[in-house]
């Protein structure tokens, strides 16, 4: 990603605009590149990309880099986040993509090493600074299953997650309105410990306080939470539950991991009730420097319409068990 080309006025606020790639293969390995010795920023480690020249799309300028520096071509990729990161000597905006799908052999057409990583441990040093949140969020899953011990009952819904858990579910929100705070303590910490014995991360809904007091490993914001806090909440993990461009602007603000944007599709609990639709939730995801799943009448069959609209997977609540 040639981030040094070009003088930047930044007292003018010139930003340069960059298509970033992350190829993914399907083991959730990704592609980072070492800086050639002649480029600034030379040994350190990057996504593949550069920038965005006149009369392009972020798009194009990938698919025009990826066969420039990889010699390969762009088959599939979806829009993915957003980071706009200040370096000494520019301002850039780096439009992410995930590209899952290219033709090609793979090989430096600019000299530069290539090394297959993966988000929990990336092996590889230095790597340029506007890269460690993009790292983080490559680390949470497609899907983010939300309980539902309300209808299934806790017993039922145990054993539904533990078959879900074998079955490679990684990211699980606890949200459990209509038990006693003594009953949700209780849940909480049986799904916690089921969880964590196989590496998932376990959220719960609303309870900053019973999270810490849990192990959990952090909180989803209500909306209404989210439009009171003036800063993040002392957890490892934080997303919002956001409706509209505003709420998701006060996620990305307050420093929000992720982020959980619906209603997108009707659904069996709120019918008849306005909804976004997918065009209406890509324009809203459309830029966001934190992932975004998809939330609201959705199902498994959904998560390639997700991708293809920015959303960074799905979060489903009975389709999930």
């Amino acid at each position: 990603m040639k981030i040094g080309e070009g003088k930047v006025n930044n007292s003018i606020g010139k930003t340069v605009e960059v298509a970033a790639a992350v190829l993914q293969r399907p083991d959730g390995s990704f592609l980072l590149a070492q800086r050639p010795k002649d480029k600034i920023w030379a040994g350190y480690w990057e996504f593949p990309g550069g920038k965005v020249e006149a009369g392009e799309s972020a798009r194009d300028a990938l698919v025009r880099e990826l066969r420039e520096e990889l010699g390969v071509a762009v088959v599939t990729a979806y829009p993915w986040i957003t980071r706009v990161f200040t370096y000494p000597h520019a301002t850039v905006r780096l439009s992410f993509f995930r590209v899952t799908e290219w033709s090609g052999e793979m090989h430096p057409h600019e000299g530069q090493q290539f090394s297959w990583q993966h988000a929990t441990r990336v092996a590889v040093d230095p790597v340029l600074p506007a890269n460690a949140p993009v790292l983080r969020a490559l680390e949470l899953p497609a899907l983010y299953a939300i309980s539902n011990a309300a209808e299934l009952g806790v017993e039922e819904f145990m054993r539904r997650l533990d078959v879900a858990l074998n079955n490679g579910l990684r990211l699980v929100q606890l949200r459990e309105k209509n038990l006693s705070r003594d009953a949700l303590r209780e849940l909480a910490r049986q799904v916690v410990s089921m969880a964590h014995q196989h590496g998932a991360k376990v959220l719960l809904n609303g309870d900053v306080a019973l999270a810490q007091e849990v192990g959990a490993d952090g909180v989803q914001l209500t909306a209404a939470q989210l439009a009171g806090l003036t800063e993040r909440p002392a957890v490892d993990w934080c997303s919002a539950s956001c409706h509209s461009a505003e709420e998701l602007r006060l996620a990305q603000r307050l420093g929000c991991d992720f982020a959980v944007l619906s209603p997108v599709l009707p659904t069996q609990s709120h019918p008849g009730a306005a909804h976004l639709g997918w065009e209406r939730f890509a324009a809203i995801a459309a830029g966001s420097s934190i992932p975004v799943y998809a939330l609201g009448g959705l199902s498994h069959s959904d998560m390639h319409a997700a991708w293809q609209h920015g959303a960074h997977g799905l979060a489903l609540l009975r389709q999930a068990w």
